[in-house]
């Protein structure tokens, strides 16, 4: 698919800043290139030396966004080159994978103003930290972001995207989402990082939950991923995340296009687990890392951590680790009930305006009146 124009709304330029991007895969790429358009210096980092060159020499990422061409104005190094110079650095490696490069980020030349956001639809192990959470530890909360929303990469540099810049910093936020807007892409200002990271990953196990549950029914399918929402949903609340953030573009928007996406990786890992593949082939199967495949164990963790009561996400990991036949998945996603409502008390009947007249001034008609009227 050729590249198309987009068209720029009016806002302010982003100036000299620089952006780093951690990951050349297909969203990472895809991010790059929209930093690119929108005016911001931008350097995509590749893992190896050998990919990097492959890169600069086909101005095109052949193996992950194919018939994308990559903007003359973005540079293409290797992880090697360090980050001193950057304004903001983007991670867009897979979550498994976040607990290594956060850690190394100092040793990278990390400016110490420098903003880093996280990419990742998923959570850091061992523990199942949500990432601007693990980040927000090492480096200040005003200094992390995350990136959500529906977001397919090859059709968000053609056609646009649904994307959420969240940062407990109003600033960081406003900056993140102004560089996308300026790629013609829309992007909403969000101060609940928590919740829009929790959200994604919500989504990813909601998507395999659905696709591994698809051929025994929609009913089936939609249960799975309602329970799962509903469980993480709770987990998120006690950390503090508001509704909006899994009502939104973040949460059920995200959820849509991947459940109708035909080459979404989690959807597809669902599917491949109904076909009896076992978890450890599955990426190699895809030809990409599988968030979900990863998260949702790491999610189910952290619930159970929390003491949140998670049947069905606990029994999808159980599902990915193949320690939970697809028939009792299945049978425990139609016969879980989900907690009982949180009923407010109910107030007592307030008596009629006439009524409280006759008991405050003693007037009205006796009730032998009454009796025989």
């Amino acid at each position: 698919m050729p590249d198309r124009p987009r068209p720029s709304l009016s806002l302010p330029t982003p100036g000299a800043r620089r952006a780093v991007v951690v990951g050349a895969g297909s969203f990472g790429t895809a991010i790059a290139v929209l930093l690119a358009r929108g005016g911001v210096r931008t350097t995509l980092q590749a893992r190896t030396q050998e990919q990097a060159d492959r890169l600069v020499a086909d101005r095109e990422n052949q193996a992950y966004l194919p018939g994308v061409k990559l903007p003359q104005n973005l540079r293409i190094e290797a992880v090697g080159a360090g980050l001193a110079r950057a304004d903001y650095v983007l991670l867009a490696v897979p979550s498994k994978g976040l607990e290594a490069v956060i850690s190394g980020l100092p040793a990278a030349g990390l400016p110490r103003r420098a903003a880093v956001v996280s990419l990742a639809k998923g959570l850091v192990p061992p523990q199942g930290t949500p990432p601007t959470v693990r980040l927000a530890a090492q480096f200040g909360a005003d200094r992390v972001a995350c990136v959500g929303g529906p977001a397919h990469a090859a059709e968000m540099v053609h056609e646009g995207a649904g994307l959420v810049a969240a940062s407990a910093d109003e600033a960081l936020a406003l900056a993140l989402a102004s560089f996308f807007q300026k790629a013609g892409v829309v992007c909403e200002a969000s101060n609940d990082p928590v919740g829009v990271e929790l959200a994604g990953a919500a989504k990813n196990a909601a998507a395999l939950a659905a696709g591994a549950t698809e051929r025994q029914g929609l009913n089936a399918a939609g249960a799975a991923a309602g329970h799962i929402f509903a469980e993480v949903w709770r987990f998120a609340e006690g950390l503090g995340a508001r509704p909006e953030s899994f009502i939104g573009l973040a949460g059920t928007g995200d959820l849509v296009a991947t459940a109708l996406a035909p080459q979404s990786r989690n959807r597809r890992a669902g599917e491949l687990l109904a076909d009896g593949v076992p978890a450890a082939e599955i990426p190699e199967r895809i030809g990409q890392a599988v968030e979900a495949m990863e998260g949702v164990p790491l999610l189910a963790h952290a619930l159970e951590q929390h003491g949140v009561e998670a049947p069905v996400t606990s029994g999808l990991a159980l599902l990915t680790r193949g320690e939970l036949p697809l028939d009792d998945w299945v049978a425990l996603v139609r016969t879980t009930v989900p907690p009982p409502a949180r009923w407010r008390p109910r107030r007592p009947e307030r008596p009629g305006f006439w009524v409280r007249m006759r008991e405050r001034f003693g007037g009205g008609r006796s009730e032998e009146a009454d009796a025989g009227a």
